[in-house]
C-alpha cells in the first residue's frame, strides 16, 4: 500500500537533499531523454540564493518530486519533476499547485521538451504557453569555412582574471530584453566557470581596440556533443558580419575537439538569430515551453 505523500519547502538544501534531487533528475532523464531542469536551476540547488525556494515530495523516506520556484516583482518561474515510477499518482499536480501558492507574484512554469503530460498539467492548472525556446543541432563530420573577421576586430579567447567584467558588460547590452540572461552576475559567471565543462580556450571574444564588441562562449558536454552555449554582440557593433565570424569560430574549436554534433537554444521569435542558425545548417530537434497564469 502507497504511503502518503508530503510536501517540504526549503530555502536551502543539504547535501543528502541535493543527492536526492540529482538522482531524481538523472531517473527522469533517462525515461525522458532530456533534463527535466534547466542549467539555473541546476546550479541553485547549491547556492543559497535570496528568491529561490526548493519543494520536496516524498513518499515515506523516498523523495519522488522536486520543484523550484524563483520569486520575481513581476512575475516568478518555476520547474517542477516527478519520479517516473510515482508519474500519473498526483505528485505534478501538488507540485504546481504547490508553486502557484507560493508565487507571489504571477507564475510561469517551465516545460523541457513540452510534453503532452506537461501540456496537460499546466492546461488543467488554467496556464497557457507564453513563451517558446528552440533546440537546434547540426552535424560537425563536414568542412567548415574559414571565419571571415571584419577590419579591425580581434578574436582570442577569454582570459579568467581579466575579462570578467567587459563580458558582463556586453552580455547585458547584448540581451537587454532577455528575461534570464540579462540578469546574469558577477556571482552567476563565477558559479559556471567554476562548472567542470568550463574551458577559456572555447569561449571566444571579439574586441576593438581591446574593447570587447561580442562573444561566442562555448560548452562541452557527454558523447561528441558541443553547444553553442551563448553568442552575443554588443549593439553598436551589429550588421557588420561579427555574429558569423564568431559562430564559425566556436563551430570550429567544437569540431576540433572531436564533436559530431552541436546544439544551442534560441527565443522562438528571434528571427534574425534562428536565421543565421539555419544559414548554416542548423534544424529545430525539440522545443521547451514556458506556461503562464492569465
Amino acid at each position: 500500500m502507497s504511503e502518503v505523500l508530503t510536501i517540504a519547502m526549503a530555502a536551502e538544501l543539504t547535501e543528502t537533499e541535493i543527492a536526492e534531487v540529482l538522482q531524481l533528475v538523472a531517473d527522469a532523464a533517462a525515461v525522458d531523454q532530456m533534463k527535466a531542469l534547466n542549467e539555473a536551476a541546476m546550479l541553485r540547488l547549491r547556492r543559497l540564493h535570496p528568491t529561490t525556494q526548493h519543494l520536496l515530495v516524498s513518499e515515506g523516506d523516498q523523495l519522488v518530486g522536486y520543484a523550484q520556484l524563483e520569486s520575481g516583482i513581476e512575475w516568478s518561474a518555476g520547474q517542477l519533476l516527478v519520479s517516473p515510477s510515482h508519474r500519473g499518482r498526483g505528485v505534478g499536480t501538488l507540485l504546481l499547485q504547490r508553486l502557484i501558492m507560493e508565487s507571489a507574484s504571477p507564475l510561469r512554469v517551465w516545460a523541457m521538451g513540452d510534453s503532452p503530460a506537461a501540456r496537460a498539467l499546466a492546461t488543467a492548472a488554467g496556464m497557457t504557453a507564453h513563451r517558446e525556446l528552440l533546440i537546434m543541432e547540426r552535424r560537425l563530420d563536414e568542412d567548415l569555412p574559414e571565419p571571415l573577421v571584419p577590419p579591425g576586430v580581434e578574436i582570442r579567447s577569454f582570459v579568467p582574471g581579466q575579462d570578467e567584467q567587459q563580458w558582463l558588460r556586453v552580455n547585458a547590452a547584448a540581451f537587454a530584453h532577455h528575461p534570464e540572461q540579462a540578469l546574469i552576475d558577477g556571482d552567476d559567471l563565477a558559479d559556471r566557470m567554476a562548472e567542470s565543462w568550463f574551458d577559456p580556450r572555447g569561449f571566444f571574444v571579439a574586441t576593438i581596440d581591446n574593447t570587447m564588441v561580442g562573444f561566442h562562449w562555448t560548452k562541452q558536454h557527454q558523447d561528441q556533443l558541443g553547444e553553442v552555449y551563448v553568442l552575443g554582440i554588443e549593439p553598436s557593433a551589429a550588421g557588420r558580419g561579427l555574429g558569423k565570424a564568431l559562430l564559425l569560430t566556436g563551430l570550429r574549436w567544437l569540431q576540433q575537439r572531436g564533436n559530431t554534433r552541436v546544439e544551442l537554444y534560441v527565443e522562438a521569435d528571434h528571427r534574425a538569430a534562428i536565421g543565421l542558425y539555419l544559414s548554416y545548417g542548423f534544424g529545430t530537434v525539440s522545443r521547451d515551453v514556458m506556461y503562464a497564469q492569465g
